[in-house]
């Protein structure tokens, strides 16, 4: 079966989901012959491989299409979040045949797809955000950096040398306290943004697991927040704020972190790109009826269609 794209794939919904239906069908079909129907563990990876990849070589495909075509921003974005639904959607039904999902990993996958999906209009922004992504800085070169300012302080003090080496010791041990090793500074997502840096983290949702990312991310924030190039920390959640755990308010009190849940995290994202995805999922994403029946049925009966209110 092949598949035509085009500047709305949105028209070929039907067609596109069979495709991936078919192509993993086959794949599954492959390995199982190699290691056997009862290795669900070992089986599950390999099909999410098969279709992640499908998926990608169609995005670079749509993006070779949309620019040899002249495709509008808009138009480009859709369709690359067309494909990425799509995928998500036959990679659920599968996952949930071959092994069927419970609630803990059902959440965590729930929130690799959804970064995944909104992710997209940051990595393919309209023109007219003005957005370019950037590295973010290593924390052993912050942590050189800033010990060599203290240092440089500490010269200027009107105290013994001795003095002097007493308190870069002890300032070497509040670091050690904080962290033996390496504290990475990544989050989801570093941008420039009309001239404005970003730090971006998305996150499906708060439960009540979440003291420890909690704590790291209100760390990272606050190292941002200390550095000499002004950092803007975002946090973009899924679920409304009546779902979240506390985390998430903690999170949204602290002054290093500008958190949105639910729908003001859409309209954050459309500010930051200039691509309205609240409005584009409102209108293209149907879960109930684009996962197979026997999927639906069974998320519902295990109170998992919830995860799937984007």
């Amino acid at each position: 079966m092949t598949f035509q794209i085009t500047p709305d794939n949105t028209q070929n919904k039907s067609a596109l989901l069979e495709y991936f239906r078919e192509l993993a069908n086959e794949k599954l079909s492959e390995i199982r012959r190699e290691i056997g129907n009862k290795n669900y563990q070992k089986i599950t990876p390999h099909i999410n491989k098969a279709i992640n990849k499908t998926k990608n070589d169609f995005l670079h495909t749509i993006i070779e299409t949309g620019n040899q075509n002249n495709w509008n921003d808009q138009d480009k974005l859709s369709s690359l979040l067309f494909t990425t639904y799509c995928a998500h959607v036959v990679m659920l039904d599968l996952r949930h045949e071959v092994w069927p999902y419970e609630y803990m990993a059902f959440s965590r996958r729930i929130g690799e797809l959804w970064e995944d999906f909104v992710r997209l209009p940051f990595l393919y922004p309209p023109k007219a955000a003005e957005l370019t992504s950037f590295v973010p800085p290593l924390f052993s070169e912050v942590r050189k950096n800033l010990k060599k300012d203290i240092e440089e302080y500490i010269d200027t003090l009107s105290i013994s040398q001795e003095q002097k080496y007493e308190l870069i010791n002890y300032y070497e041990k509040v670091w050690v306290l904080v962290d033996s090793g390496e504290i990475s500074l990544e989050l989801d997502f570093h941008a420039i943004i009309r001239g404005k840096r970003f730090n971006i983290d998305f996150k499906s949702g708060f439960g009540s697991n979440e003291k420890g990312n909690t704590n790291r991310l209100l760390m990272v924030a606050t190292i941002y927040c200390n550095l000499e190039d002004e950092y803007s920390n975002i946090l973009l959640v899924r679920a409304k704020e009546n779902l979240n755990n506390n985390y998430f308010r903690i999170l949204r009190k602290s002054h290093v972190w500008n958190a949105y849940c639910g729908d003001e995290a859409y309209t954050e994202i459309r500010n930051l790109t200039t691509f309205d995805i609240q409005t584009w999922i409102n209108s293209s994403i149907d879960w109930q009826n684009d996962l197979l029946n026997t999927t639906v049925s069974d998320f519902q009966q295990s109170n998992l269609m919830g995860y799937l209110q984007w």
